[in-house]
């Protein structure tokens, strides 16, 4: 069997006026995520991983946001795609190790959650995906509450 290993990184400014999707589950606070689709930074950075892992570039190019077809769209859909885009390689996701940088929500309430709806869209176990919460200390863009950002590293296997 062929392993390979992937890394992703997203990051979103936070602003008034739009919902808080992160991991799929949409979280309670007074901003959200600006981005073309629904700016979830934890779904994008498994994304960015998995197409990195089959050596298919990222989710940009995939999904670019210069397209009317992604405004606004449900990022579980665009794990889905991933999903599958690196199942016509033929691979299929091993595990997930990720990390979410926030200083508000406090998020470990949400992550058993999370872990859930990331495992159903992946096709995999909910032991194989590792969510961690960490803050920046109050330092830089993170700490100042200005946006929030997530790394992942994922593990794909050969079919």
């Amino acid at each position: 069997m062929k392993i390979r290993v992937g890394f992703g990184f997203d990051v979103h400014r936070l602003v008034e006026g739009r919902q808080l999707w992160i991991g799929g589950v949409l979280l309670q606070h007074e901003k959200g995520l600006l981005g073309h689709s629904d700016a979830d930074v934890l779904i994008h950075s498994v994304c960015d991983a998995l197409l990195g892992a089959a050596n298919m570039r990222d989710i940009g190019y995939h999904f670019p946001d210069t397209t009317a077809e992604y405004k606004g769209v449900d990022s579980k859909i665009l794990l889905q795609k991933t999903v599958e885009i690196i199942a016509e390689k033929g691979y299929r996701v091993g595990n997930v190790d990720a990390t979410i940088c926030a200083e508000r929500p406090k998020l470990k309430d949400y992550i058993p959650e999370m872990q859930r709806v990331l495992a159903a869209l992946m096709q995999i176990d909910t032991d194989d995906v590792s969510i961690k919460a960490t803050t920046t200390e109050k330092l830089g863009f993170t700490g100042r509450e200005e946006g929030i950002s997530a790394y992942a590293t994922v593990l794909i296997e050969s079919v």
